[in-house]
């Protein structure tokens, strides 16, 4: 009665932030326990290691793509656009070729982490620090990190048709984003970077919320606009980068839940929507798990179910706008 009170008490943002709040300990409550037979330590220990995959790559997906949109001021944009999704399919297509199937697997996944993480935050960091000079411009970085992801796809479409049948079937379980596989020693690299990139992400909330109003507004309340975004933008790299190279892409995540976050707050403050999408991401990917595996019978992957239903909420929100 009392945590009823105090959730009848607040905001109506903040109502339901604390409603949302609930549900996360539901899905993840259930997506514990239901089903669970055989050895329950066994069983638990695996389940936990998956959510705790879940919750880092959805915080930070929501949290990058809150932060991209933001930047950018357009928001049917994700953080893909800059390549580095491309990129890391391109990796992974690359040492598939040169190593073989079984010497791709053989791979130490700390190594493997670590390479893939330092390979797409080096290309942002190429990305965006020229973005200090005082000539660059923010378009030209979106149409750069286009035309790189054209690239880095047409390089791995090539290498692909090269690879042996054999090897390819283990390169299409290695490009497309699964929980299954998550290996139990990459979670305190990835849940720290994602925990470090959300902190920094928190503080510059307030900062965000002035980013949001524009360039030279931003500028003219004592914002150094380049100097902000150019950080701001190497942050949502390390968080995409982290998740990416923890689970694969997932590219249509982020706009997914952004857009359900701001219409369950109803409101563009950071503070609320930094939070909302954080939990509606690790809601969707929970529950969604939950309902492929114990209503489905484990039919279909989350990762290509989320991103069918986030290419679907793209393309509505592109005939939203043509139609005003």
């Amino acid at each position: 009665m009392a945590d009823a009170a105090m959730i009848a008490g607040l905001d109506r943002p903040e109502r339901r932030l604390a409603l949302m709040a609930v549900v996360v300990v539901l899905v993840c409550a259930a997506f514990m326990t239901i089903g669970l037979r055989g050895d329950l330590a066994l069983a638990l220990e695996l389940r936990a290691v998956r959510l705790a995959a879940m919750v880092a790559v959805g915080v930070a997906v929501a949290v990058s793509t809150v932060v991209f949109q933001t930047v950018c001021a357009n928001r049917i944009v994700t953080p893909s656009i800059m390549g580095l999704d491309a990129l890391f399919i391109f990796c992974q297509t690359a040492l598939v070729f040169s190593l073989s199937g079984l010497g791709f697997a053989g791979i130490d996944p700390r190594l493997h982490f670590l390479g893939n993480f330092v390979a797409m935050t080096g290309l942002a960091l190429a990305l965006f620090l020229p973005m200090l000079s005082r000539r660059f411009d923010l378009t030209l970085l979106l149409l750069t990190g286009v035309v790189l992801g054209v690239l880095f796809r047409s390089l791995s479409a090539l290498l692909a048709r090269l690879i042996d049948p054999n090897d390819f079937a283990v390169l299409q379980g290695a490009v497309f984003a699964s929980f299954n596989a998550v290996e139990p020693e990459l979670l305190l690299p990835a849940g720290l970077i994602t925990l470090a990139g959300v902190a920094i992400a928190w503080r510059s909330r307030h900062v965000l919320d002035v980013i949001a109003l524009g360039a030279d507004t931003a500028v003219g309340l004592g914002v150094a606009w380049r100097a902000a975004a150019a950080g701001l933008l190497v942050l949502v790299a390390a968080l995409v980068s982290a998740s990416t190279a923890l689970v694969g892409p997932m590219a249509f995540l982020g706009l997914l839940v952004v857009s359900l976050a701001e219409r369950i707050v109803g409101t563009g403050r950071h503070a609320m929507l930094l939070p909302a999408a954080a939990l509606v991401a690790v809601i969707v990917l929970v529950g969604g798990q939950t309902l492929l595996r114990h209503v489905l019978g484990g039919e279909g992957t989350l990762g290509i179910v989320v991103e069918f239903v986030g290419g679907l909420v793209f393309l509505a929100m592109l005939f939203a706008r043509g139609r005003r």
